[in-house]
């Protein structure tokens, strides 16, 4: 007997009262994101299709996705996409999921001139300097990550992207070698080790390695402020995503460093999260 076929509308709807039920957060964005995966079509397309039928062939995939998605896995690493200043890149679980935040520390670096020659360390997915590197198409791009997955991640990137114009190094925050930059990016892990426990399922799925800042979050901090003043040209900008309440020991910390005109820029939300400096 054929399988019964479901309106579009009483689809999303049943997947996204399960999500709530679960505790996801936009329950229904969600939801939408992974019908729109599934039917290979843009997500605002759904809404232009509220009465399309869906069989068995079309729903045996989404409650699949929908089930993982209760779950806590999150919604980037089951699309295998992220959105990130205007592009697509891949997400999985070899690197942090960029947020939205981070988006303001590239729209902020950008700002800065001259920008012949950009380091970003710990680079992740690599969307910090890709981002940079695609904006500013005539600067050298270095991007260095400790975890030889990640840097598989944005090397898969840049490949996505069509550009071979970044250097990628393994390294333990700076590259080798005595090169000065202009700008040095950083969004270090920068959450308390005894914070990560009580972090949602989501970010749980996040590697330990970009997570973890030590024992107030600090430690990497610590680490580069002394080092990327040595890899600054003279007026170069350091940049720095870094966690709530933490602007305050960040800022001494450069000041102790020969940096200077050190300020503390709020996100959207009105929360310190970035700070620059200037090599002094």
């Amino acid at each position: 007997m054929a399988t019964a076929m479901m309106p579009l509308l009483e689809v999303l709807k049943g997947a996204s009262e399960f999500l709530g039920k679960q505790g996801v957060e936009s329950p229904r964005l969600n939801a939408e994101h992974l019908l729109a995966y599934v039917l290979g079509v843009k997500r605002l397309e759904l809404y232009l299709q509220f009465d399309r039928p869906l069989g068995e062939s079309e729903r045996a995939p989404l409650r699949n996705l929908i089930r993982k998605r209760g779950t806590g896995i999150p919604l980037q690493h089951l699309l295998g996409t992220v959105e990130f200043c205007g592009r697509t890149f891949r997400s999985d679980a070899r690197a942090l999921i960029p947020r939205p935040e981070t988006e303001q520390l590239v729209e902020r670096a950008l700002t800065y001139a001259p920008l012949t020659s950009i380091l970003d360390v710990a680079t992740g997915s690599g969307v910090i300097a890709l981002s940079l590197a695609m904006e500013r198409p005539d600067a050298a791009v270095t991007a260095t990550d400790i975890s030889p997955a990640a840097l598989s991640l944005a090397r898969e990137n840049a490949s996505l992207l069509g550009t071979d114009r970044i250097s990628f190094q393994e390294a333990d925050l700076l590259p080798s070698g005595d090169e000065r930059f202009d700008l040095i990016t950083a969004n270090l892990p920068y959450i308390p080790s005894a914070e990560i426990p009580t972090l949602s399922r989501e970010v749980q799925h996040d590697p330990l390695l970009a997570l973890d800042g030590g024992a107030d979050g600090l430690d990497l901090v610590r680490r580069l402020a002394p080092l990327a003043v040595t890899r600054l040209n003279p007026g170069g900008h350091l940049l720095l995503e870094i966690g709530m309440g933490q602007a305050e020991a960040v800022s001494g910390f450069l000041a102790g460093h020969n940096y200077r005109d050190i300020v503390a820029l709020p996100d959207y939300q009105g929360t310190l999260r970035f700070i620059e400096a200037v090599h002094g």
